[in-house]
């Protein structure tokens, strides 16, 4: 079942058709959102990214998206899935409404909700081979509307096609600067001793949720720095971890990058501290 607009239809319901903005122009947003037995991880910060992204692009933010009615929203469409007592793989998109060509009639929107379940309740880390390589195909701008969760997803499409043809787990992605600034599916970060860096915002980034959570969680540790600052491709190769983080996954830890293999010691560390944020927030 799939949440439009508060109404539960069929999954194969033609409740979009060809006039959609969404898939028209890439006139739309999402989060992607982690629901384990009916509590919704993060889910403060998903709304606040959601509306500061929907004021950024323009779109009129109903009275009725409220924290309290987009979390009723998407534990009825949850529910509907029976899924309530099971971590859950949540996707809210919001659209604006047809009509117009670049420019829209109305910045009036709509959204849909789906469920699908997860295996694990808990942000697991897999210790399978997972091998990256750059893609350099196409570049990410160093601009505001990059670090946005937008439908304008080309690079990561195509960046996933290109690692699925030469065998790769996934893609790094860099910036019009030559920065690396993230992976396909999620943010960055590199680990030399205990010192941590992230890419900034600044250089075109996904504002992650879980990003944002690791840089508060490391910056209240003694044992660890975190820096946000430019990551050059040269640096990859001497770091002793590197990791990818996302609201689904939480750390997926990079186990080889061309010759060099890294360790998994923070990132398991790590781990266990943002299981125990996720209960908790």
């Amino acid at each position: 079942m799939i949440n439009f607009n508060g109404d539960l239809l069929s999954k194969n319901s033609f409740f979009l058709n060809h006039e959609n903005r969404g898939l028209r122009y890439g006139d739309a947003l999402f989060e992607t959102i982690r629901v384990v037995n009916g509590k919704v991880f993060f889910w403060e910060d998903h709304y606040l990214r959601l509306m500061a992204s929907m004021r950024i692009l323009r779109m009129e933010i109903p009275m009725t998206f409220t924290m309290e009615y987009l979390e009723e929203q998407i534990m009825a469409a949850v529910t509907a899935n029976s899924l309530e007592n099971s971590p859950v793989r949540v996707r809210l998109t919001v659209f604006r409404n047809n009509g117009g060509l670049y420019l829209p009639l109305t910045n009036d929107v709509s959204y849909f909700i789906e469920a699908n379940a997860l295996e694990s309740p808990f942000f697991v880390l897999n210790k399978n081979t997972y091998e990256v390589e750059l893609f350099k195909d196409f570049y990410v701008n160093p601009d505001m509307l990059s670090t946005l969760k937008t439908n304008n997803k080309l690079i990561h499409v195509v960046g996933s096609v290109f690692a699925e043809e030469n065998g790769y787990q996934n893609c790094l992605l860099l910036n019009s600067e030559k920065m690396v600034v993230e992976a396909l599916n999620g943010n960055l970060f590199l680990v030399k001793g205990n010192h941590i860096k992230t890419p900034p915002i600044k250089d075109g980034c996904l504002n992650g949720i879980i990003r944002k959570k690791l840089v508060g969680i490391l910056g209240a540790l003694e044992q660890y720095t975190i820096e946000e600052s430019h990551i050059s491709p040269f640096e990859l190769q001497k770091a002793d971890e590197l990791f990818i983080t996302n609201a689904i996954v939480g750390i997926q830890p990079i186990s080889n990058y061309r010759k060099k293999e890294y360790s998994t010691v923070v990132a398991m560390d790590l781990l266990g501290k943002l299981n125990a944020t996720a209960r908790l927030g």
